[in-house]
Order: C-alpha cells, then sequence, then structure tokens
C-alpha cells in the first residue's frame, strides 16, 4: 500500500559523497575567469548545496555569475574526467552500505535532492554503480535552489509519500531549512560541509552511517 511507504531523501555532496576536492578547484578557476581571488575554503564548502546561480552571487555579488558558472561548470567537467567521478567524489564509508540495507525494506523508497545538475547526479551515479537506487532524483535544473521546499514536494509526490513519512538527510543548513519548510524530519550529518552548529533545524545530527541507520529506525518507531 502506498499509504504504508516510507521515503527517505539524501543530500548528495557532503552527505553522500566527498566532493570537496574538485568544489574548491572548480570554484578556483570561476573565480579565475572574472580575475578575481577565490575565498577561502569554509566560505566555499559553506555554499555547497545551492544551485550554481545562487552561490555565485553570494560569493561574488558584483561580478559576472554567467561566465563563473561556465567556468565553474567547464572545470568542473575536466576535473572528473580526469580522475573519474568515484575516485574525485568518492562515497562517505558506510554509505553504500546503509543504501543496500534501506533499498532491501520493500516499505521503503529512496531519493536523492541535490543541488547537482542533472548531467552531474547522472555521471556520478553511473561511477558509483547506483543505477535503480533512488526512486525520485531531484536536481537543480528543475527547481528553485535549495531551501525552497520544491525537491521534497516533488520527491513526495512522485513516491506517493506524505509528509509524515518522508525524512530528508543531508549535512548542510540549507538541507535542515529545507525539511522544515516542507514540514517533514531533518536528520543532520556531522561529516560533511557545514558545522553541526549550523544544524540548528535538524532533528538530530548523526555521526556516522551506522548512527543514523539506528536514528531512522528510532523514528520510525514512532511512526503510527
Amino acid at each position: 500500500m502506498a499509504g504504508d511507504l516510507r521515503l527517505v531523501i539524501f543530500d548528495v555532496d557532503g552527505t553522500l559523497v566527498d566532493s570537496q576536492a574538485d568544489i574548491l578547484a572548480a570554484m578556483a578557476e570561476a573565480f579565475a575567469a572574472v580575475d578575481q581571488p577565490a575565498p577561502n575554503r569554509a566560505a566555499i564548502l559553506g555554499i555547497v548545496g545551492l544551485s550554481l546561480e545562487v552561490a555565485m552571487q553570494r560569493l561574488a555579488p558584483r561580478c559576472d555569475h554567467v561566465r563563473m558558472v561556465t567556468a565553474y561548470k567547464d572545470a568542473y567537467i575536466a576535473l572528473r574526467a580526469k580522475t573519474g567521478a568515484a575516485q574525485s567524489s568518492p562515497l562517505y564509508p558506510g554509505a553504500r552500505e546503509v543504501l543496500e540495507r534501506l533499498g532491501a525494506q520493500p516499505d521503503v523508497v529512496l531519493g536523492v535532492a541535490t543541488g547537482k545538475s542533472k548531467r552531474g547526479l547522472d555521471k556520478l551515479i553511473e561511477a558509483h554503480d547506483l543505477d535503480g537506487v533512488f526512486m525520485t532524483q531531484q536536481v537543480a535544473d528543475f527547481h528553485p535552489s535549495k531551501p525552497n521546499p520544491s525537491m521534497i514536494y516533488q520527491a513526495m509526490a512522485e513516491a506517493g509519500v506524505g509528509k509524515s513519512r518522508t525524512v530528508m538527510i543531508g549535512d548542510t543548513s540549507f538541507d535542515m531549512e529545507m525539511a522544515a519548510t516542507a514540514g517533514v524530519a531533518g536528520f543532520g550529518v556531522s561529516w560533511g560541509y557545514h558545522p553541526v552548529s549550523a544544524l540548528r533545524a535538524a532533528h538530530s545530527v548523526s555521526s556516522d552511517f551506522a548512527t543514523l541507520e539506528r536514528t531512522l529506525a528510532r523514528h520510525w518507531s514512532l511512526l503510527p
């Protein structure tokens, strides 16, 4: 029965995969394209999760954002082609095992909500052999930037799952604010790009995938 399904939506960068090396390198190229020095690491990682256009506006409000976005995308593609997406954006320890265990449960539907483009997400899924894992895939091409709740609303509509049985998992304040605005439970992770102190809207914050799995089990045990 669709009413008995549970929907687990994952953020990607900083939650499932560690892509910070390529993000930092590509952002350096984006700023070089407009003859500006790149911000420091903390500032760049602080905008991960936003759509590229919004991220550039925050980091460089007076620069040519179109040129910066193009330079970023070109650099990211080149970096990924050089090393391969599986190496440049490796899965965090425990991620694959938890995805497999959750996906094996007949009443669990998995999804992603990411600031990545569809092309970027497709390449990452292919590289990590995750085809068929995520029933619903929400990307920046078709939605306003996080923390707008559009991605979560569309994921729930595609899965046929209501708010009370949906959870959002992510590493940034944008993920947790998006979940809160959508009216779903948001669970933070500490291994990503925003400090734990920024995840104030999270129901809880897990330090590893094993802890996250137990947290989800406790949450679901309270469902009617």
